[in-house]
Parts: structure tokens; sequence; C-alpha cells
């Protein structure tokens, strides 16, 4: 008796296999109905609570919102936070990559690394590092058993940005690189032992195979610490850095337009943070789709080739 077919194996055509995965319509229940019409109550409202209360004074937010100061700020918080973000990925992936190596001396130095900037707050960070002057007030930077060195002022090259800089870029690295380790970990070990029985080098398997696999748990983790690192971006004011919030600060410090200047930060804040969430999410869905309906690996992680 011949087998029957398996479902896999059914010769369906595109309009047949269109009609097997059209969504089903289903009827609103009774909750959905009222949720929705208490949203449109509470949207109603706040609304009405926005555009009747004159203390918002949104004309003087209008008036501050495309002001020179708040774009100069504005430019600076973005550079800050892109920055940092890129040397703290830097930091994280060596980090990571050092952690993967079992060598219980480079641990116990990455584990206390990680311990530090994770257990200390970020503020605090800044704050030491605006001050670091205080242990070193100068450094010598040479070339060992020559005359070849340079003197180094740490007060004078300590700006309240370079600070800034590395206060993030440290404590992001921390971050990142057990974002980056939790990643390597969702690589099968069956690929590892692939690669090893096909005599793959060390760097190359972890260019080719562990990171492009665990890019898809990493980069949701990467976008969510940077969309963080633009609003940490704001510690940065304690140093005197005239980012965004410091602008906005130092100008109702002036006219005490405390409420509308608060308002612009916050509308600055939550327009960029929209605008990095849809990237993200771009990334989040082109990463995901690493393996096609059949299973089957995709070209970007798929394979692995003889040396």
């Amino acid at each position: 008796m011949q087998a029957e077919s398996t479902y896999s194996e059914l010769p369906y055509t595109n309009e047949t296999l269109k009609r097997i995965h059209k969504p089903r319509i289903t009827r609103k229940s009774k909750t959905e109905k009222t949720g929705w019409i208490v949203l449109a109550f509470v949207t109603l409202l706040v609304l009405y609570v926005l555009v009747t209360n004159p203390n918002f004074e949104w004309g003087t937010v209008a008036q501050y919102f495309f002001g020179f100061p708040i774009l100069k700020g504005l430019l600076l918080t973005i550079i800050l936070t892109f920055v940092s973000m890129a040397l703290g990925t830097i930091i994280g992936l060596g980090l990571a990559i050092l952690k993967t190596m079992e060598i219980r001396p480079i641990s116990i130095l990455v584990d206390f690394y990680l311990t530090f900037f994770r257990g200390t707050p970020i503020l605090v960070q800044l704050i030491f590092w605006f001050n670091i002057a205080v242990l070193f007030p100068e450094l010598y930077l040479g070339i060992p058993f020559t005359d070849i060195g340079w003197d180094i002022n740490v007060n004078k090259i300590m700006s309240p940005i370079v600070a800034a800089i590395i206060g993030l870029s440290l404590n992001e690295g921390a971050y990142t690189a057990e974002n980056i380790r939790g990643g390597f970990l969702s690589v099968s070990r069956g690929q590892l032992e692939a690669a090893d029985s096909l005599g793959f080098s060390e760097w190359s398997k972890m260019s080719q195979i562990i990171i492009p696999q665990s890019l898809p748990a990493i980069v949701p983790a990467t976008g969510n610490r940077l969309i963080g690192m633009f609003k940490e971006t704001t510690l940065v004011s304690v140093l005197g850095v005239a980012e965004l919030l410091q602008t906005v600060q130092l100008i109702y410090a002036r006219n005490y337009e405390v409420i509308p200047l608060l308002i612009v930060a916050c509308l600055w804040y939550l327009i960029i943070t929209v605008a990095l969430s849809y990237p993200q999410k771009k990334l989040e869905e082109k990463y995901s789709k690493h393996k096609n309906s059949a299973g089957k690996v995709s070209n970007a992680t798929q394979g692995l080739k003889t040396r």
C-alpha cells in the first residue's frame, strides 16, 4: 500500500497557500470594546487638560523649541550618545571575547571590571573621572628603556566633555559585554564542535560563526542600550556639559519659565527616542529572519566552509 503523502508534500498552489495562511477574522469581545471606550475617554481628557490649562504656556514652548541654544545642546547630546555607545560597544566586545577564552586570570580581571562598573552608580563614576586629577595630577607616557616620553597634565585634558565620554563609555562597556556574552551563549555547541572538526581557527570561529549567529540576540539588547544611553546623557549636566538638559536649565534659570522649557526637553527626548526605535525595530526584524519557514538557515548565518 502506497504511503500517504505528508502535509508538506501536497501540491498546493500559491492561491491555496494564501488562503491557508490568511489571518482569521475574530470579533472584538466586550472587554476590548470597553477598553477602547476607556482609552478614548482618557485621551480626550488629557487633550482637554493640555489645551485648556494656560500654565503649560505652549507659546513659550514653540518659541524655544527650535532655538539655537536648544538645538546646539541637542546636537551635543546626540554626539555624546553615539561616541560613547561606539566606544562602549568596542570595549564590551573585547571584554566578551576575553571572557569566552576561559583563561582564569583574564576572567578574574574581566569579572572585576564588570562588577565595579555595574555595581556603582554611573553618576558617581562621572564625578570620579572628572576629579581624577586629584589622584593623578600628572602622568608620564613613554617607551620603556628609552628617553622618548610625554608629560600629560591630567587636570588640563580632563575637561567635562572628556570626563563624560570616558565615564559613559566605560560604564556602557560593562553592560554591553554581558549582552554580547549572552548572545555568544545562544549559539549551539554543535555549531562550535562542527567548526572545530573542520579545522576553524579561533578567530574564524568567532568572526564567521559565533558573532553572526548571535546577532539576533545581541541587536535588540544593544538597541535598547542605545536608547538608554541617549537618556543617560542627562547625568553629564552635573559636570557642566552644555547638553540638552543643562542648556534648558541655564535658560530657565534666567527667565524662570521652568515648565515650558522642561516640556521642550521632554519633547526632544521623546522625538529622538522614537526616531531611534524605528531602525532598531527594522534590525530586529532583519536578524530575526535568520531561519526561513522551512527551518533552513539563511545566507547570513548558514554553512560551515572548510579551510
